[in-house]
């Protein structure tokens, strides 16, 4: 293999970060005059593309960076629902492996740098021979972490994963600490520096939480819960900031009605429906502007509520579920950046650019 910037993006658990780190650092390596190439050697979330399955973040930054005729190489292995077991009686490791390294070559042949991303923790893939720790060996790339804010469980985790990649022969260069709340950002990144450095370590970015990052679309609400829209489908792009379960009487519900948030309320609660209703109403003028309804139980208001709804400029879903049915899967939602999300994908390359140092990274490759 050809001398190139090699980088493994690793973290201490699943989306701690890392297609974030990813996305910033492709654009910032461009803008530092390199050619960079994108590896998702693993994959488990996937997407359908010219009949073939392909990796989530590859997918992405194929669509972001106008690479997308590599996509085939950018995702040579994914996990779908009872593959491992299978493997497990039927290893083909020499396979998987060969599929990796003809990426690898392939992607770089035109290339001097490449941004390999890899699968939660640095145990991940273990079970079909392909850690990330292996798979970084294999690669011969250095490695950084993901970690994110706090102290001691974070030094913590972060040793744990670098044991395995020093295990495996594999060097890592340094930690981004991800996540961080922005009036702890400047006492974290001190003490955590210094705690790393007495493990041999650097910190080579701290980047603050920033909700946005987090917060879905009533869009894709309605696409992971398979929810029917009633009404307001142009609003869709509407973020979800905050959510509420509307089991509550209508003059304490309205205290919490503010720009973002999204209602969980029976069908038939018709007087909280008339609140959400008028206080979207009242606030519009302000440019302040509920996400959406959630009725649940399948449940119905009469024609006139319905007639209401569909003049109140808000999206409106119905479940089958119950209200705390509902409430629980959005809870545990984790929704990853879309190509469609532009002001996810801006900020994530910002936050990059801004608060980690890139040109550490590149002059020790």
């Amino acid at each position: 293999m050809k001398k190139i910037k090699n980088i493994f993006i690793s973290s201490i658990y699943q989306n701690a970060g890392k297609t974030t780190v990813s996305l910033g650092l492709y654009q910032t390596f461009q803008e530092r005059g390199l050619k960079p190439a994108f590896l998702k050697p693993v994959g488990q979330q996937t997407v359908t593309i010219d009949q073939a399955d392909v990796d989530k973040d590859s997918y992405l930054i194929g669509e972001v960076y106008r690479c997308r005729k590599n996509l085939k190489y950018m995702s040579p292995v994914t996990i779908g629902p009872g593959y491992t077991e299978q493997y497990i009686f039927n290893p083909q490791n020499e396979l998987l492996r060969n599929r990796i390294l003809s990426s690898f070559k392939n992607l770089t042949q035109r290339k001097d740098s490449i941004i390999i991303e890899g699968t939660g923790h640095a145990g991940v893939g273990s079970v079909i021979d392909l850690s990330n720790a292996d798979v970084a060996h294999m690669l011969g790339s250095k490695v950084l972490i993901v970690g994110e804010g706090g102290i001691g469980r974070s030094i913590d985790e972060i040793m744990l994963n670098k044991a395995l990649f020093d295990t495996a022969g594999v060097e890592v260069l340094g930690v981004i600490l991800n996540k961080v709340l922005p009036d702890k950002m400047e006492r974290i990144k001190k003490v955590v520096a210094a705690g790393l450095k007495r493990k041999g370590l650097r910190l080579l970015g701290t980047i603050p939480f920033n909700p946005l990052l987090r917060d879905p679309t009533v869009g894709q609400i309605m696409h992971f819960l398979k929810l029917k829209v009633l009404c307001g489908k142009e609003y869709l792009f509407r973020r979800v900031q905050n959510t509420i379960v509307a089991a509550m009487e209508p003059y304490n519900m309205v205290n919490y009605l503010t720009t973002g948030t999204l209602v969980i309320t029976s069908g038939d609660r018709v007087d909280n429906i008339l609140v959400a209703v008028t206080t979207n109403l009242v606030t519009a003028g302000n440019k302040q502007h509920m996400a959406g309804i959630i009725l649940t139980g399948g449940l119905m208001p009469n024609a006139k509520i319905m007639e209401l709804l569909q003049k109140s400029r808000i999206p409106v879903f119905l479940s089958e579920d119950d209200t705390y049915t509902v409430a629980g899967k959005i809870d545990h939602l984790v929704c990853k950046i879309q190509k469609t999300d532009k002001d996810k994908i801006t900020e994530a390359r910002q936050l990059v650019k801004k608060f980690v140092d890139v040109d550490t990274i590149i002059a020790n490759l």
